[in-house]
């Protein structure tokens, strides 16, 4: 795990990768490098941090440069033994252990078509000194982010947007469609960026750059055809051994030659981890938090530690515990910084807080559940979109009265937040929509109205844009499966535009490589082909999964409520930053720019104060934009987002 940076035929190349290759400096303390070649009129630089993890030694360094080939390259090959063994037996000699030496070697061999047969995480940069072509590539799924930046016929790439921004001499203008996409999710979609031109390279396809200024792209693994295939192995009777391939994943990912450790919430999917974690590594660590008493009392929130005490207990883990009991004032802008665009999900704070204690103790490696929720129906979202189409089955009459009565229910008193009800009216804001439009609505932050409400009116047009893109790619299948619809969906745009992304900006702002065996190509195939009336079953979302998990597992464990990898933000919100709320409401710089509305806001911060609303993950969210939004223009002395529409 590492950062890379480069640049092909961009003015004063070497200066710019060097600034690039520093500011990824957290991403990789153990080692740096350059690379630089000619071409034409013009060079090509590569730059590269290194997070050691696979061959500690100088073998191992990057950029790694064996007749004619160039590679910078961050992330971790799975399979590299098996890959590795093919190359020998085709007379290739190796000088060292690590996976960067067999990638540059499969790519020296089958170029492109090395590609699929990656098995692992990965972004990586080969440049090739007899052609004079540079490829960029991403893994299948988008675990490792890659950001890119063209001019005329110049590139420049790097592993975090922040160091795009950094050598463009604050020329990138912020993007307010990005904006406005990250206000309805939370989050900027991965087929969007914060930065006007700036751009990710899509998960599973490549970038090739050539000398005459021609630039070809191609995808080698598309995940909407892997669940076409899926769906028709299921239809044929095919269904995985999900036991088996979940436990081979876990082995692999476990690949390392330094210390490993888990994340170990006390739910399903990290406890089942962690289990099959501890049969390879006896006495491995594992990471779990906790919070401030008080904060967890008003949340209502349930009690993990206790389930992760006892899977350390009967697994012989060694348990870390941490209490999330941060300065939230004083985080929010070093997360906002580190994020590299507006994420609203405090999730982002507790990785960053394990991971920076976890490294603290030595380890740089940790195994994270992350993925089994998206690919396994294992959201609320997903039951209550079940649910949803019974319930609009329901007389209308019998729906409206239904709604008047909840409605006029508070979603806390002064001393308790009240669940259920915050589950009721969120149910009831989209039970009775169609199904694109409520699967949306069910995991987004706004309706149309209430987006449109909030924004300058100049923006009513890029709010109708991001509602067709979801739109566009919640239809762009050929399943006739309900329940993999919704997976599919999650997979394509959840998953790598948020809780992928939070993860690895977050785990590498404290140096540590975190592995998500869930994410894997082949779990995913197996995902796929289990019909949706396995994934959820009655009431039980991820049925399959704990079908699988009670092969090691104690049933207490497999079927206990759901619990939440996220923060009491209503409790943050009433007291730590409710100066700063109010702060961002009447004088923030978005409000004075008029790129959000003050009355709208105003609005919300009352509704949610009277406890007649819950709008503390909205009001969170506009936080970490406010803060973003401040350090972007402050680089590039623009004023209002809206007035660049």
């Amino acid at each position: 795990m590492c950062g890379i940076a480069g640049t092909y035929r961009w003015p004063d190349g070497k200066a710019v990768t060097d600034r690039l290759t520093e500011t990824l400096a957290h991403r990789g303390p153990d080692g740096s490098g350059t690379y630089a070649h000619a071409l034409g009129d013009g060079e090509v630089h590569l730059g590269h941090r290194r997070l050691a993890i696979l061959d500690l030694s100088g073998t191992g360094a990057q950029p790694m440069v064996s007749e004619g080939l160039a590679l910078t390259y961050n992330g971790e090959l799975y399979n590299a033994p098996e890959l590795r063994a093919e190359l020998e037996g085709a007379g290739v000699r190796f000088r060292g252990t690590s996976d960067t030496e067999v990638l540059l070697e499969a790519w020296r061999r089958w170029g492109t078509d090395c590609l699929p047969r990656l098995r692992g995480m990965f972004a990586f940069a080969v440049f090739d000194e007899r052609t004079g072509e540079l490829v960029l590539a991403r893994d299948q799924l988008g675990i490792k982010p890659l950001f890119l930046l063209r001019r005329g016929e110049g590139l420049l790439f790097a592993s975090e947007l922040k160091a795009l921004a950094a050598v463009t001499g604050g020329s990138l203008e912020v993007d307010p469609a990005a904006l406005v996409a990250s206000l309805l999710y939370y989050w900027v979609p991965d087929s969007r960026c914060a930065f006007r031109g700036a751009e990710k390279l899509p998960p599973g396809t490549w970038l090739r750059c050539r000398p005459d200024g021609s630039v070809q792209r191609g995808r080698f693994w598309d995940l909407r055809e892997v669940a076409a295939e899926g769906q028709e192995r299921a239809r044929s009777g095919d269904l995985p051994d999900l036991a088996a391939v979940v436990e081979e994943s876990t082995r692999l990912h476990l690949l390392s030659d330094v210390p490993v450790a888990t994340f170990l919430s006390g739910g399903l999917d990290s406890s089942y981890l962690t289990a099959l974690a501890a049969r390879d590594r006896p006495g491995i660590p594992a990471y779990t938090i906790g919070f401030r008493a008080e904060d967890a009392r008003f949340e209502a929130m349930p009690d993990d530690l206790r389930y992760a005490r006892q899977v350390a207990e009967r697994f012989g883990v060694d348990l870390r515990e941490i209490e999330i009991a941060p300065d939230v004032q004083d985080l929010l802008p070093r997360m906002t910084y580190h994020l590299d665009e507006p994420v609203g999900d405090p999730a982002a704070i507790n990785t960053f807080l394990i991971c920076s204690a976890a490294r603290e103790a030595g380890v740089k490696v940790m195994l994270s559940g992350m993925g089994a929720d998206e690919l396994f129906a294992g959201y609320r979202k997903h039951l209550a979109n079940l649910i949803g189409v019974r319930y609009r089955r329901v007389p209308g009459p019998v729906r409206r009265g239904v709604a008047a009565a909840v409605d006029r229910l508070p979603v806390a008193t002064r001393r308790r937040g009240l669940r259920s009800v915050r589950f009721a009216k969120r149910f009831l804001s989209f039970a009775g929509l169609p199904e694109e439009t409520a699967f949306r609505r069910s995991y987004t932050l706004y309706d149309r109205e209430e987006l449109i409400g909030l924004l300058d009116p100049d923006l009513a047009p890029a709010v109708d844009d991001v509602l067709t893109e979801h739109a566009d790619v919640y239809r762009d299948n050929a399943l006739d499966d309900f329940v993999n619809r919704m997976c599919l969906t999650d997979a394509r745009m959840f998953l790598p535009g948020l809780n992928l992304a939070y993860t690895d900006r977050s785990s590498m702002a404290a140096s540590t490589e975190v592995r998500v065996p869930y994410v894997d190509v082949e779990v995913v195939r197996a995902a796929f082909a289990v019909p949706g009336a396995r994934k959820i079953a009655g009431r039980q979302g991820k049925a399959v999964l704990k079908e699988a998990a009670t092969t090691v597992l104690p049933r207490e464990i497999v079927y206990r409520p759901k619990g939440l990898f996220s923060a009491p933000l209503r409790a943050w919100m009433s007291r730590d930053l409710a100066p700063l709320v109010r702060e961002v409401v009447h004088d923030g710089l978005l409000v004075r720019s008029g790129f959000l509305r003050r009355e709208a806001l105003a609005r919300m911060v009352a509704e949610d104060a009277a406890g007649q609303r819950d709008f503390s993950k909205h009001l969170w969210h506009v936080l970490t934009l406010e803060h973003w939004y401040r350090d972007a223009t402050s680089k590039a002395g623009h004023d209002s987002p809206a007035s660049t529409a």
